[in-house]
């Protein structure tokens, strides 16, 4: 007889949440990586923005991939209680990781460092390695299947 476990109300919380978050991180890379000129000016991107992000090496750009759309799949198998989340926001953190790696030895221009506060990397880490804890304690309590 299997047993069946209840869903708690804070799973939808977290899950509705995170996919919000990461999916503005997915519109972020979408809209960017087209070049899409409006929305480039709208966030304040400057040129030398671009130019930083065109000098990225494709490992470093495969990790911006990975980080963001590792993060919006894992939410989507949080609210369907996968148990796969844990995987893809494991994932994810492997290309934030990547990430972060080459921009701790890039040069940022200073204008793009303007408009990317400096906190924001360590909201970032926090909100994903809290998504990972997360995941694998509800994989732990039977509530991912």
């Amino acid at each position: 007889m299997t047993e069946t476990v209840r869903t708690p109300w804070h799973l939808w919380l977290v899950g509705v949440v995170s996919l919000l978050w990461n999916a503005f991180g997915a519109y972020d890379y979408t809209m960017t990586n087209l070049r899409n000129q409006a929305y480039l000016e709208s966030m304040g991107y400057p040129a030398e923005g671009i130019a930083y992000l065109d000098a990225f090496p494709i490992w470093a750009h495969s990790g911006w991939a990975l980080g963001v759309w590792g993060a919006v799949i894992g939410s989507v198998l949080l609210l369907m209680r996968s148990r796969f989340a844990v995987w893809s926001f494991a994932l994810s953190i492997v290309g934030i990781a990547l990430t972060t790696l080459y921009e701790a030895g890039a040069d940022m221009p200073p204008e793009l460092a303007e408009i990317q506060p400096g906190w924001f990397p360590i909201l970032l880490w926090s909100i994903a390695v809290f998504l990972l804890v997360y995941a694998i304690s509800m994989r732990r309590k039977g509530v991912l299947r």
